[in-house]
This record gives C-alpha cells, sequence and structure tokens, in this order.
C-alpha cells in the first residue's frame, strides 16, 4: 500500500506538550481583532473569546471547581457554548457535553456517570436539567440567550447567571498538563446506557493539528508564551487551502458532538470566523452562506439532501465556497454530483471518524487534479495508521480490496471509557482502537466504509443503537418480541425500523394504532433523533439454530417490499 499527504507537505507533524487552551491563547495574540464567533448582530473577537473565557475559569475556581472537576455543558449552539467550554477547561476542569434534547432519565444518567460537580445550561434546556435532579451539582449556571438560541431571560431558582461568573477580572490559572482529561465525551450505549469516553488535552491538540494542518497547508508553531499556532508552508499552498487568519465557516454541527466539539477548536486553530447558524433550516443557512462569504461548509448527508432540496438553493451566490466537508454517514454519488453543481468552485471531501478517536481518522485530500475516489471516506491523517483486520483472525491484516474490520492507531486515540476498564481493555489494544466497522483499503491507501461489524445505525450523523430501542419496546406490555433494524431512508440515511412480535392479548390489536403507540412509547424514552420511524408486525421473528434473530433477513424482506 502507498501512503498518500497534501502536496507539499511533510509526512509526520511534531505535536506541542499543550493544553486545549493553548490553542485559543494563541489565536487570541495571532487574530486579536479577528471576528471568532458570530450569534445574529452579536460577535467575539479572538480576545474578546479569550478574555470571557479566563473570565469564566476565574469564576468557576471561584466557585470551588478545580483541576479534575467535571462540569456538564447541557446547551444549544451559541456564541456562549464556546465561551464556557474553554473556560471549563483553562480552569483546569473536565468538559462533559451532553445532548440538550435528552428526557430527563437519560440526562441524569449521563450527570452520573460524569460524575458532574458543575452544570451549565441554558433558558430552554434548563427545565429538563432540573427535572433530572441537581442532586451532586453545586452550581448550576445558567447562559443568556442569544439570537440563535432564544429562551426566556427570566431567573430560575437553584441556578446562577453566567453573568455572575463573568464578574471577575481575567486571570490565568495554573497550567493545565497535556494528559489530564479534557472532555469524557458521550457514545451511546447497546444497553441503553451511553458511556463517557476519556479525551485528554493532548488527544484534541493532535486531532485538531492533524486536521487543520491536512486543510491548511500549515504545519504546528508554538509562541514564545506557549500559545499554538499554525506556520504556512508556502509550496503547499493552493486556492483550496485555507490560509491561517482567513475564511469563514457555517457552524450547524451541535457542539455537544464531537463533530461540532472539536471541529469548533479547529475553527480557532485556523483563525477562521464561525458564523453561528443555531437549528439547522436549509434556507438560513444558505442565506447566511451568501451573506458572509462562506469559504468552507461541513454537515452529514442528512443535511445536504435538505440543503438541496430548499427552493433557495438555485440562484445563491455561492461561489466563495472551496471546501465542502462531509461526515457522520456515507454520501451517495448522485448527492456528491448535486453538491458539485450547487457550489461550483469547491472541492468535496468525505472524512471519517468516532467519539473513541477524539474526533476523526481519515480524510479527503483537498487536490482537483488527484481527487479521492468516490465513495472513499479519504485517508489517514498525518501520523495515524490504519490497518484492515481479519473478522477473526485479528492479529492479521487482510489484502488490499478485501474487507475486514478497520483498526486506527495515533496520538488521537483516546484514554478509553471512563469507569469501563473491561470494555476499554475490548476496543483499545496494544495503542490500536477497535472500530469496530468494517472497512477496505486500495493499494494507494483510501479507506472505504463497508458497515457495522455491530448493529449501529445512523440517523441524520448520529449513531443510533437498536439495542437501545428493543429493550425499550420490550418493556412495552403489547410487545413479545422485537428487533430493529436500520433501512435505508434518503433524507436522513437510515431510519429505525422495529419489527415486532405482537402478545396476542395485545390491545390495540396489531394495525396501525398500535404502530403509532409504540413508536410514541419510545419517543417518550430517547433523543429527537433515536425515535423509531417505522413499525411492521410480524407471526414470528426469523432466528438461527441458535435462536438468534436474524437481521439480515429481516434487512432483506425490507427491501424486497420497497
Amino acid at each position: 500500500m502507498i501512503r498518500r499527504h497534501p502536496k507539499g507537505m511533510p509526512a509526520r507533524l511534531s505535536y506541542p506538550e499543550a493544553s486545549v487552551g493553548d490553542i485559543l491563547a494563541g489565536s487570541a495574540r495571532r487574530y486579536p481583532d479577528r471576528v471568532a464567533l458570530r450569534d445574529g448582530d452579536d460577535t467575539l473577537t479572538y480576545a474578546e473569546l479569550h478574555e470571557q473565557a479566563l473570565r469564566f475559569a476565574r469564576g468557576l475556581r471561584e466557585r470551588g471547581i478545580t483541576e479534575g472537576d467535571a462540569v456538564a455543558l447541557h446547551q444549544p449552539n451559541s456564541l456562549w457554548f464556546p465561551v464556557t467550554y474553554y473556560g471549563i477547561l483553562l480552569a483546569g476542569a473536565i468538559v462533559a457535553p451532553i445532548n440538550p434534547t435528552l428526557p430527563p432519565a437519560a440526562l441524569r444518567a449521563q450527570l452520573d456517570e460524569a460524575g458532574a460537580r458543575a452544570a451549565v445550561t441554558h433558558p430552554a434546556t434548563a427545565p429538563a436539567l432540573l427535572a433530572a435532579g441537581t442532586d451532586g451539582l453545586e452550581l448550576v449556571a445558567v447562559v443568556p440567550p442569544s439570537a440563535v438560541a432564544p429562551g426566556d431571560p427570566a431567573h430560575l431558582d437553584g441556578t446562577v447567571p453566567l453573568a455572575e461568573l463573568l464578574a471577575g477580572d481575567p486571570e490565568p490559572g495554573p497550567r493545565v498538563p497535556p494528559d489530564a482529561v479534557a472532555h469524557l465525551s458521550f457514545t451511546g450505549g447497546t444497553t441503553g446506557r451511553s458511556k463517557a469516553v476519556q479525551v485528554l488535552h493532548r488527544h484534541v491538540v493532535a486531532n485538531c493539528l492533524q486536521f487543520t494542518c491536512w486543510r491548511a497547508a500549515a504545519v504546528p508553531a508554538v509562541d514564545p508564551d506557549g500559545g499554538i499556532f499554525l506556520d504556512p508552508v508556502a509550496e503547499a499552498a493552493t486556492e483550496y487551502t485555507n490560509q491561517p487568519g482567513q475564511g469563514v465557516s457555517i457552524a450547524v454541527a451541535p457542539f455537544f458532538h464531537a463533530m461540532g466539539l472539536v471541529g469548533q477548536s479547529i475553527g480557532a486553530l485556523a483563525g477562521l470566523t464561525s458564523v453561528l447558524a443555531g437549528r439547522f433550516d436549509p434556507e438560513r443557512f444558505l442565506e447566511l452562506a451568501e451573506k458572509f462569504g462562506a469559504t468552507q461548509i461541513a454537515g452529514s448527508p442528512a443535511l445536504f439532501h435538505a440543503l438541496l432540496a430548499a427552493p433557495a438553493a438555485q440562484g445563491r451566490a455561492l461561489s466563495a465556497v472551496r471546501v465542502v466537508n462531509s461526515g457522520a454517514a456515507p454520501i451517495d454519488t448522485t448527492t456528491l454530483r448535486a453538491l458539485r453543481t450547487l457550489f461550483p468552485r469547491a472541492c468535496v471531501v468525505e472524512g471519517y471518524g468516532l467519539t473513541e478517536a477524539t474526533m476523526g481518522v481519515t480524510s479527503g485530500i483537498v487536490d482537483p487534479d488527484d481527487p479521492v475516489p468516490i465513495g472513499s471516506v479519504g485517508l489517514p491523517v498525518f501520523d495515524t495508521e490504519v490497518e484492515i483486520r481479519d473478522l477473526v483472525q485479528t492479529g492479521s491484516c487482510v489484502p488490499d480490496g478485501e474487507t475486514g474490520e478497520l483498526w486506527a492507531r495515533g496520538p488521537q486515540i483516546t484514554a478509553g471509557y471512563h469507569g469501563h476498564p473491561e470494555l476499554t481493555a475490548e476496543q483499545f489494544v496494544d495503542g490500536w482502537l477497535r472500530t469496530g466497522d468494517l472497512a477496505r483499503c486500495d493499494e494507494r491507501g483510501h479507506v472505504y466504509i463497508v458497515g457495522r461489524a455491530k448493529d449501529m445505525l445512523i440517523y441524520k450523523g448520529y449513531n443510533v443503537y437498536p439495542g437501545q430501542l428493543e429493550e425499550i419496546l420490550s418493556g412495552h406490555p403489547a410487545v413479545a418480541q422485537v428487533s430493529v433494524i436500520g433501512v435505508p431512508a434518503a433524507d436522513a440515511g437510515e431510519i429505525p425500523a422495529a419489527y415486532v412480535v405482537a402478545r396476542p392479548d395485545a390491545s390495540p390489536a396489531p394495525g396501525p394504532a398500535l404502530a403509532e403507540e409504540l413508536m410514541a412509547h419510545v419517543s417518550a424514552r430517547v433523543a429527537p433523533y433515536q425515535r423509531v420511524r417505522e413499525v411492521r408486525f410480524l407471526e414470528a421473528l426469523p432466528t438461527s439454530a441458535a435462536g438468534k434473530v436474524l437481521k439480515a433477513e429481516l434487512r432483506r424482506a425490507h427491501k424486497a417490499r420497497l
């Protein structure tokens, strides 16, 4: 196999001994007056963002939140999310990003899993947090509403307005070591309980540098005060590379998700202006992209399907866009070609990653003269090794072109699961991460994701675990047996479909009314992206001789009905 990397760039990078706060500090010194974040008419420059984060860090320390304490971030995207995110890290504490749409029971489970001592929420999401119970939380701070995250600013009992924590002077705290935990990032669990991945500062710094340098024609550098910045490599620059301190992105990926959370620091390292779009609306997204001259956009195939279907897509001046990044799920050829029409001067590239690898493992190279093949998620980024191993003989690699399980190794591979040593030992082996994804590589090192060794499905870029949904459905009195599979959907990638064997005394009887009741039963217990979208009734589930449900048979039967 021949390994490719961006033309003109070194094959390897040098990673500084630094923390995530050093990324923001470096950009604040290098681009002090450049707008970092735009939320409606409100903006924060890089210098202002750094100052506000230092104020918040001081406010946390003064209230007893110190090194190693977990602070839950339970809020929608707004300019206050990065302020509080960096502030927590600058205080030496740990960020535990939590999906703000979770129902109270699931939210409570994640607070307990992280051992959170404090939480930062928003007027619109605070009621769910309070309903989940604040036992163990010594501080609940509420950020103000904003243009992209509106809400009622009225004070809630038992909470502290963010302004009180920003009242002190910006004061640097103790230096945070690279091996300190930065994130406890949640990933779904097949048993219905999410597990937190321990992501160290050095993992985040490495992954940010891997992806930024891959696209920005630059290498890492450190200023005299320890701040990280990018040193341009002139011979690697093209019209598609993002020059440090330039460029505009439209931010729609939720910051509680690895793609949004780490992507936000990638933007800070590059000196990008991030225009926050709030809850995704295709018309609004396109309006912002045109108005602010977006140079790059990122999203999932589901997002791009919605953009392409929007009437406003035609006639927009979008020629400033140079790179379209697609991730979270495979993108189909038809959508890929349509994106190239909508963004005529852009390269469309795919990437692959997972929370256990901080965020990303592979990325396409932005090179129209030598494009990554359609269907590929790119190549392993700097200093990342990928092996496609035999599913049975896990120590042996399969030949190029053959399918096996993807294993990855690199400086972004995380420290495992918080509080789950046995699971960590299963997935993290001798420095390698066993991803559970099926893949193949071609002779030039391009990676192709074929499927998933496990039954996980991807709905609009979000991982959905059938085991969790099956457990919930099994708790309904009308259900005797159930199996959930992912079925293709043009606008979402995959949707969860439940095959149910009803009990003989089920009331109502199997039919549309019971199907609606079962879907509502699930919806009340999961986040919106996890909802079952389809229910079908069977007399019996197909099983093997050992009694295992044959999901492949269900998928074939479902496809035959289409």
